[in-house]
């Protein structure tokens, strides 16, 4: 991924604040303020414990444009580092497996979600614009469709089977 200039770190909205509930617009992945906001995802994430991804509707804006990075997860087994797509789509997903989940955005509750556990992604990187696809697999598939989702205006709640699928966050000290 290109260098990014140093981001801040924002605040992350909690639902059932609308704009996480608002699909994202498509953006110019060369514009200043798109890579400002790739910057910001990336910095706001690093100092979230836990957090391996952080979409722009989590910052209060709603643009198709999300951070990943699931380095040193114990679930990941492939590991693209640390990158921003912008405009990402989901080209393949196969091997639906159901796994836990939990958000930022949702603090006090996690779901089983069934997610793909082989999954191909399209999207634009930020500055340079240039288009990518990525092949993964595992734990760092489930979190590109998990932002995916945030950037259709979708939380992992909208995807549970039914309130037998939720469970409150355990607090480990």
């Amino acid at each position: 991924m290109p260098p990014l200039p140093a981001g801040r770190v924002l605040q992350v909205v909690q639902a059932p604040d609308p704009v996480l509930a608002t699909p994202g617009m498509m953006v110019d992945p060369t514009a200043p303020e798109v890579i400002a906001l790739a910057a910001d995802l990336l910095a706001t994430q690093a100092v979230s414990p836990g957090c391996v991804g952080l979409a722009a509707q989590q910052v209060g804006i709603a643009w198709r444009v999300f951070s990943v990075d699931v380095t040193g997860h114990p679930k990941a087994r492939t590991c693209h580092g640390e990158f921003v797509l912008c405009n990402a789509v989901v080209e393949s997903a196969t091997r639906k497996e159901r796994g836990r989940e939990g958000c930022m955005s949702v603090p006090d509750f996690t779901g089983d979600v069934a997610r793909a556990r082989r999954l191909v992604v399209r999207g634009q990187l930020p500055v340079t614009g240039e288009w990518v696809t990525l092949e993964t697999d595992a734990f760092e598939a489930v979190a590109l469709q998990h932002e995916i989702d945030h950037t259709d205006g979708m939380i992992f709640l909208d995807r549970v089977a039914g309130p037998h699928a939720v469970h409150p966050r355990r607090t480990y000290l």
